[in-house]
């Protein structure tokens, strides 16, 4: 359009919603690669800052850009930049480290005390461009559709998650079937895990987690975990716990139905409130460990390398919609009743 303005989805207001606008094109440094936007899905994070939850009130800055989750093309690299071209077909890593602290100089960059998230601390994704360091861009795989791409952020938080501990043989419990514990438990059971119970009060996820591959879907609002920990032939408690849902209940559940010595990552975001039992935790040995992100890039290799060896993910997309349509793809999230949307940008000037 010549203005150097772009169509954004901002978060004009301190309220509900988003809001499609006109924002200046950002720059890019010397470092930066400028990408065109071709899709995004939507992330649980996105729909707390669109239903402006208290997390989001303290955390997102009125006018902000949201969206963190995409595919596109390169179109601009800064004149330091080496190993992309225009026409690029690119994703990226959703954390920008700051690369000075010890764990991003020991390549520990998922413990960056300083990580800025694209689409939380700066502005996202859901635009016609997005620029951000060349050290945070992943070049995709041509073998690879490039939907999938939309939701590496995701399955990469599915995937650090679930291969934070060894999976073959084990009996794995997940809490929580939203799209990223159902990405797990997939990933569990590729991995060699032999029971893989998912849990969680949304039949229409349970359904979808089935099709993915949990082998054993417990709908807590009919069934109790006990009942089909027996039926299953389990007699010591699982191995490996997963928990996805943020519900301090799903946390109790886990940790109480765990083996002696039972090793649980924690990627559902607990509120200041829960109480946890650490008397249990103690006397019974468990191992529980926070995870944040993904690994860079050890994840994004893992993810990339599992799909090509037969991993599929792609049932998890369930919706998808002309990014003009936006609001149908929120209300899908938010109902429930979804898997991941995506959103298709191409049409955004027609």
């Amino acid at each position: 359009m010549g203005d150097n303005m772009m169509w954004a989805l901002v978060k004009e207001k301190p309220e509900a919603g988003l809001w499609m606008k006109r924002v200046p094109i950002p720059e890019v440094g010397p470092n930066d690669v400028k990408i065109k936007i071709h899709k995004t899905a939507i992330c649980g994070t996105d729909v707390h800052i669109y239903q402006w939850n208290e997390w989001a009130q303290h955390t997102i800055p009125v006018g902000l850009t949201a969206g963190h989750e995409y595919v596109g093309e390169v179109v601009e690299v800064g004149p330091g930049v080496q190993g992309f071209k225009i026409g690029d077909l690119v994703s990226g890593e959703g954390h920008i480290t700051c690369g000075k602290c010890r764990n991003c100089l020991e390549g520990h960059k998922e413990n960056c005390k300083d990580a800025k998230g694209v689409g939380v601390n700066r502005n996202g994704a859901f635009a016609e461009y997005l620029v951000i360091p060349a050290s945070n861009v992943w070049p995709c795989n041509p073998n690879i559709p490039e939907e999938m791409y939309a939701i590496f952020d995701p399955f990469g938080n599915a995937t650090h998650t679930a291969l934070s501990y060894d999976m073959l043989g084990e009996d794995v419990l997940i809490t929580g079937a939203g799209p990223i514990g159902i990405m797990a438990a997939a990933i569990a059971k590729f991995s060699g895990a032999r029971h893989v119970v998912i849990t969680d009060l949304n039949q229409y996820r349970l359904d979808l987690a089935k099709k993915l591959g949990a082998t054993r879907t417990v709908n807590l609002k009919e069934e109790k975990l006990t009942d089909v920990m027996k039926e299953i032939g389990m007699t010591e408690g699982f191995d490996v716990g997963l928990e996805m849902s943020g519900s301090p209940a799903g946390l109790s559940d886990m940790i109480h139905n765990m083996k002696h010595g039972g090793k649980i990552a924690l990627l559902g975001l607990q509120g200041t409130e829960t109480k946890v039992d650490l008397e249990t935790v103690i006397f019974n040995g468990l191992n529980i460990r926070g995870i944040y992100g993904r690994k860079v890039w050890d994840t994004w290799y893992k993810m990339s390398t599992m799909v090509q060896a037969g991993l599929d993910i792609s049932p998890i997309i369930t919706h998808r919609f002309d990014i003009k349509d936006y609001q149908k793809g929120f209300d899908a999230m938010i109902s429930g009743n979804s898997g991941k949307v995506v959103l298709d940008w191409s049409h955004i000037n027609d």
